[in-house]
C-alpha cells in the first residue's frame, strides 16, 4: 500500500494479492492444465505489471469491475471504490490539478511538462460545456441520422472546419457514389478552451460565437485544449451522443486535417449494415469498429517526442487501436464506450485509449486499408485516380481538401501508372 496525505486529502492505491485465477484470451494456445479459456464475456486484467501508475490504478478497477469475479451480477468484494479519488475533485464543476499524483510517480520532476499536466488532472473527467448543439441530431425531416462525423479541431482552425463544411463534411442528405438512396449526415466539431500557455493568442471568443451561431456544429467544453487533453473530447462526447443523438447508426471519429471520401464511405457502411442485419450477426454489426488497426504497439519511451509515455506512468504493450485520425464505429458501440469508460482510467494518447475500451468490451476493431493514415505514396498523391480506393486519407490542408474534392468530381483528365497503383493498393 503506498499513501499520501496532502491538504486533508488521502490518496490510497491498494493492490490486494492477485486471486489464484489465470486467463488467456480466447483462440490462444493452451498446453498448460493451469490456463483456461475465459469465458465469452469481456476480459479484465487480474495480472498487475508492477510499479507504473496507470497499471496501478486500472488495477484496482479492473477487480471492482470485473464480471468473472461477479455473483448473481452484484459487485465483487474487491477494494471500495473510497481508496482512490479518481471522481472526487471530477465532480465539482472547476475540477484542479492535484499535485497528491506527483508522488506516485519517483520521476515525475523529469517529466515533460504535457506529461506532468495530464498526470495531475487525470482525476478530471466532467467539465462544463460552453458551446452545446442539442438539436443536432433532429433534423428537418426527423430522421435518425446514418453518420455523424464527429471532428476533433481547436479553436483557431477555422480555415479547416470551413473546407470540411464545404467538401466532404457537408450534412444534411448525400448520395452514395453508386446514386439510388441518400444518407442522413451530421457533422459536429469538438473543441475545448484555447491553451494559452502555448504562446500569446488574440482573443477568437467573438469569431468562434459566431461561427457556432451560424452553422450550429461547434461543441466546445471548458478544458485547456492539449495533445493529451484529447481523450476527454471522447468521453465527453460520448456522453453528449447518449444524451442528443443516442440512435445515430454510425460515427466517424477523425481529425480535422484528413480528407474522407464520404460517399464511399457511406457506400461501405450500408454494405455492413445489410450484411449484419440478420440473425446472430446483429451483435457483430452493433459492434462493428473500423479503421486504421495497429497491433502490438509499444508506448514510445523517447522523452522528446510527443507520445513519450514514461515507464513509470505505464507499462506493457497497447491493445489493438485505430489510429492516425479516423475511425468508425456504430452509435450503439458508442454508447458501450460510454458505459466502460468510468471503468477505464484517462490514458494521455486517445486512439489507445479507445483502444483500451475497447479490449474490456471484448470488441475487436477492423482494418480497412482503405484508412490511409500515413498518405499515399509520394508519387500518387497529386493523381486523383489513385483515391478511388481510399476512404480516408491524413493529411490535407484545407487548400487541399478543396482542391481533390474538385478534382475527385470531375473526370479524370489524368491516368495513373497502373502498376505502381495495383502494387500500392495490394
Amino acid at each position: 500500500m503506498a499513501r499520501s496525505r496532502r491538504n486533508g486529502k488521502i490518496l490510497c492505491l491498494c493492490l490486494l494479492p492477485c486471486l489464484p485465477l489465470h486467463f488467456i484470451a480466447t483462440g490462444a494456445s493452451a498446453n498448460s492444465g493451469a490456463l483456461a479459456s475465459h469465458p465469452v464475456r469481456p476480459f479484465w486484467n487480474l495480472r498487475l505489471e508492477d510499479g507504473a501508475l496507470w497499471n496501478r490504478l486500472q488495477h484496482i478497477w479492473d477487480r471492482e469491475h470485473n464480471p468473472i469475479l461477479r455473483v448473481n451480477g452484484t459487485r465483487s468484494k474487491g477494494p471500495s471504490l473510497d481508496v482512490i479519488h479518481l471522481q472526487e475533485t471530477g465532480k465539482t464543476s472547476a475540477c484542479e490539478q492535484d499535485e497528491a499524483w506527483a508522488y506516485h510517480l519517483p520521476d515525475f520532476s523529469t517529466l515533460p511538462d504535457q506529461m506532468k499536466d495530464f498526470v495531475l488532472s487525470m482525476h478530471c473527467r466532467h467539465y462544463a460545456i460552453l458551446m452545446d448543439q442539442p438539436n443536432l441530431c433532429a433534423g428537418q425531416d426527423s430522421k435518425t441520422p446514418f453518420l455523424l462525423m464527429a471532428i476533433k479541431s481547436q479553436v483557431g482552425n477555422f480555415e479547416n472546419r470551413q473546407a470540411i463544411r464545404e467538401t466532404w463534411g457537408r450534412r444534411d442528405r448525400v448520395r452514395g457514389d453508386g446514386g439510388g438512396r441518400s444518407w442522413f449526415v451530421r457533422t459536429i466539431f469538438l473543441l475545448a478552451r484555447q491553451d494559452t500557455e502555448t504562446g500569446p493568442h488574440p482573443d477568437l471568443s467573438s469569431l468562434l460565437k459566431l461561427e457556432s451561431s451560424t452553422h450550429r456544429d461547434i461543441l466546445l467544453w471548458d478544458f485547456k485544449d492539449t495533445f493529451f487533453n484529447l481523450t476527454l473530447k471522447d468521453v465527453l462526447f460520448w456522453d453528449w451522443l447518449s444524451k442528443h443523438c443516442s440512435h445515430v447508426h454510425f460515427i466517424f471519429k477523425g481529425d480535422d486535417d484528413v480528407f474522407v471520401r464520404t460517399k464511399a464511405l457511406l457506400d461501405y457502411l450500408n454494405h455492413v449494415r445489410v450484411q449484419k442485419a440478420h440473425g446472430n450477426k446483429t451483435k457483430e454489426r452493433d459492434n462493428f469498429v473500423v479503421g486504421d488497426v495497429i497491433a502490438n504497439a509499444w508506448p514510445n519511451r523517447q522523452p522528446d517526442t510527443k507520445y513519450y509515455i514514461p515507464e513509470s506512468f505505464y507499462k506493457g504493450a497497447y491493445p489493438a487501436y485505430a489510429g492516425g485520425g479516423g475511425v468508425v464505429y456504430t452509435g450503439a458501440l458508442a454508447l458501450r464506450l460510454r458505459e466502460v469508460s468510468p471503468w477505464v482510467s484517462l490514458f494521455p494518447i486517445d486512439d489507445v485509449y479507445l483502444g483500451m475500451c475497447l479490449h474490456r468490451l471484448g470488441v475487436s476493431p477492423t482494418h480497412h486499408p482503405g484508412f490511409l493514415t500515413f498518405d499515399l505514396p509520394e508519387d500518387l498523391r497529386e493523381k486523383s485516380c489513385a483515391y478511388h480506393n481510399v476512404l480516408l486519407v491524413h493529411k490535407r490542408t484545407p487548400k487541399e481538401m478543396l482542391t481533390l474534392w474538385k478534382e475527385l468530381h470531375v473526370p479524370p483528365q489524368e491516368s495513373c501508372n497502373m502498376v505502381d497503383l495495383i502494387g500500392f493498393l495490394v
